[in-house]
């Protein structure tokens, strides 16, 4: 079984490093695989067998260049304040380069007005050294490891083009005394404006780490303990064990996860679930860590600490999908790997050629450095996993957790999207609505409450609460039929309690009921019938008509849906008149009735050979095959674990129209890196021929360099302000 770990990685630029810090990771013996998301300044690493060798990632990190740390899973992520020390760094360099350069502009800006004076040469050499070689320091260095690994990357670009820019100055005004062709102020502008887009992409980077930063945020330091013989007492939350008792007072956030023993009062779950409009809570309801308690005083007995709260379980499964890769980064990786190299051959072409044909090699340097600097692999490295944190932040502010880039991308494409019934189309709170015995005689009620006392289904609960006050007899040889129903001994009796299916096999004659289950299931009512199946007897002694009320938001989300162009179907254990009257008044297209948990993964590999990419929306253990089975898989948050382990989509609220939102945010989202992967392209696609043409000065080259990665990351950030229809 492989095992996860996450590392900080420290001075990546583009997507050259990412291809390196991935390559070094890999090469580590027991790496199993690596996805480096250069966005978020991280790499993700998954191990083989036993406990990862973290010492010697960080080695084989560090001797690739880089600088690698490691946070323990339930650290709260350093990962901002790193990027906060990086806006400071880049601002300090940003202000005192510009300082630096600014008297270097004076004589270009002055032309403009028509006037012609100079800077002396020695005084523009002292203005532009410390630039070049103390705020361009990073750059020399990063480029002097990329080449030691025998590649290269942006700051070998930047280093390479100012160096030459720089060194051709010295010359023209040292060695051949000619102080009108210096581009002293281009080797600094460079620099300043590369810093300067560092800058301002350390701040964008900011805004896509927000989710993750206000899901942090919730986490209480300390919570209120109640313990015998010291009353109340505040304990660092690191010392809160399961099963302790925890008071919560009015105004503050609930600690850790539980259920209420006592108190009523409402719960503010938007950060958590998106949902706007506080929750009623009282005994036997459960509260989530992070929450905010309303106006009661709420005491709960806790029920998770630590890694295994709901909150942490979101800010894991937020960062992992952050942190992955999407199908689509395998071109930019391909391109990025041989992208420095085609620079650099182009630059050397640009030179011979311009100093072949104008036989002025100091105009073949500058076009050359023009090339050198526009040509950044930044905007690539940058341009798909802004998009995704992007995406996948405004999703979990809306109560949407998407598992992974992989799951993001596909529900784009999905064509019909399947719906389990009970607690996903409807309130999952069935209540008994009717019931008809064979004859006074038969307990009816308090034979079938017997036969389900120990189950959880949401029928059984309704059949219990229906027989509240009744005295039951013990039942023995409790026995579940999948997908049918119950079968145990109640009385001396063998008795079976389910679906139609399970009286055809076992042979009961149903025609007595027949006219009562014809008018309960033209209702769409739900039935369970009960057969005497003892011996060679085989006698249907009563029905039970369920009542489960659909969700006030079901019929929009399937107008929704079909409004994207996609087609609903519903796939159910349910008999077919009941779930077709479903279907009927919520406007589902196609049903799938009297399905067996086992065969719903068979109902959606049906739809997939159809030619449909399918979601399948459910809540319940039962649906987890029929989830891992979809293309995507999309679980309600208030259904069970295995069913949210199954899917690669988790809706926070039990809201069958966050369906519709999710493949929504998808399609914006993978629209978004489509754009972004344009624009980086065609930043160098258009020009790296202008540079080599001599159309661009390296400043101009600079400056739209440094325009590539920010635009990129600010046309990916406009995504935080996608809301769900």
């Amino acid at each position: 079984m492989s095992t996860e770990l996450t590392l900080r990685i420290e001075g990546m630029t583009c997507a050259s490093c990412v291809g390196r810090v991935e390559k070094a990771l890999t090469g580590v013996p027991g790496v199993e695989n690596v996805a480096v998301n250069l966005a978020s300044e991280s790499a993700r690493v998954s191990w083989r067998d036993g406990a990862p060798d973290v010492t010697g990632l960080i080695a084989a990190v560090s001797k690739a260049g880089y600088g690698a740390m490691y946070d323990p899973p339930d650290s709260v992520s350093p990962a901002s304040d790193s990027i906060e020390q990086a806006i400071r760094r880049e601002a300090r360099g940003v202000f005192v380069g510009a300082v630096l350069t600014l008297p270097l502009l004076v004589p270009m800006l002055a032309e403009l007005t028509g006037a012609h004076w100079m800077l002396p040469s020695w005084l523009q050499c002292l203005l532009a050294t410390p630039v070049q070689f103390w705020l361009g320091a990073r750059f020399y260095r990063a480029g002097w490891k990329a080449l030691l690994a025998r590649t290269g990357n942006m700051d070998l670009l930047v280093a390479l083009g100012t160096s030459a820019a720089y060194g051709l100055s010295i010359y023209q005004w040292l060695v051949r005394g000619d102080p009108a062709h210096l581009y002293f102020e281009a080797s600094a502008l460079v620099i300043v404006l590369v810093r300067l887009g560092k800058w301002l992409e350390h701040r964008a980077k900011r805004q896509t780490t927000e989710a993750i930063r206000a899901l942090q945020s919730l986490r209480p330091l300390v919570a209120r303990v109640r313990r015998d013989g010291e009353g109340d007492v505040e304990v660092p939350l690191a010392q809160v064990a399961v099963n302790d008792i925890v008071v919560i007072p009015a105004g503050e956030r609930i600690p850790v996860d539980g259920i209420v023993i006592e108190g009523n009062s409402s719960v503010d779950e938007a950060l958590l679930t998106g949902e706007s409009l506080p929750v009623a809570k009282g005994p036997q309801d459960k509260v989530t860590g992070g929450a905010i308690n309303g106006e009661g005083l709420l005491v709960a007995q806790v029920t998770a600490v630590g890694t295994e709260t709901v909150l942490a379980r979101i800010i894991r499964l937020v960062e992992d999908a952050q942190a992955a890769k999407a199908p689509v980064q395998r071109l930019v990786d391909q391109v990025a790997a041989v992208f420095v190299p085609v620079v650099l051959v182009i630059a050397l072409f640009t030179l011979l050629g311009w100093g072949f044909m104008t036989n002025d090699w100091s105009v073949g340097i500058i076009n050359a450095v023009a090339v050198l600097v526009i040509a950044c692999p930044c905007a690539l490295g940058l341009a798909t996993p802004a998009a995704i944190m992007a995406g996948i932040g405004a999703g979990a502010k809306q109560g949407i957790l998407i598992k992974d880039a992989q799951a993001l991308e596909i529900a784009r494409k999905v064509g019909m999207v399947v719906f389990d019934k009970t607690g996903t189309l409807t309130q999952g709170q069935a209540n008994v609505i009717g019931h008809q015995a064979v004859s006074p005689d038969v307990p009816l009620l308090a034979w079938a409450a017997a036969i389900q006392s120990g189950s959880t289904h949401p029928l059984a609960k309704a059949v219990t609460q229906a027989a509240t006050g009744m005295t039951l007899p013990a039942a023995t040889s409790i026995e579940a039929l999948p997908g049918r129903g119950m079968r145990a001994i109640v009385e001396g009796r063998v008795l079976e309690l389910g679906n139609r299916r399970l009286m055809d096999e076992s042979g009961a004659d149903c025609a007595p009921f027949a006219a009562q289950a014809a008018q309960w299931q033209s209702s769409g009512h739900t039935l369970s019938w009960l057969a005497d199946v003892t011996g060679a007897s085989r006698r249907v002694l009563g029905l039970l008509a369920f009542g489960d009320p659909l969700k006030p938001s079901a019929r929009a989300a399937i107008q929704r849906l079909h409004a994207l162009g996609i087609q609903c179907a519903l796939v159910t254990g349910d008999n077919r008149s009941a779930a077709q009257a479903v279907a009927d008044a919520i406007g589902i297209d196609q049903v799938e009735a009297e399905v067996l948990p086992a065969d719903k993964a068979g109902v959606i590999a049906k739809f997939k050979t159809q030619g449909h990419t399918v979601a399948m929306v459910g809540d319940g253990i039962n649906d987890a095959p029929a989830l891992a089975a979809a293309d995507v898989g999309i679980a309600m948050g208030t259904g069970t674990d295995v069913a949210m382990h199954a899917a690669g989509i988790t809706l926070m609220r039990g809201d069958p129209q966050l369906a519709a939102a999710a493949i929504d945010l998808s399609r914006r989202t993978v629209a978004k890196i489509k754009q972004n992967l344009f624009w980086a392209f065609i930043y160098n696609v258009v020009g790296i021929p202008l540079a080599a043409m001599g159309l661009l000065s390296p400043v101009v080259a600079g400056a739209a360099m440094a325009l590539s990665s920010v635009s990129v990351i600010s046309n990916a950030l406009l995504l935080r302000r996608w809301m769900p229809r």
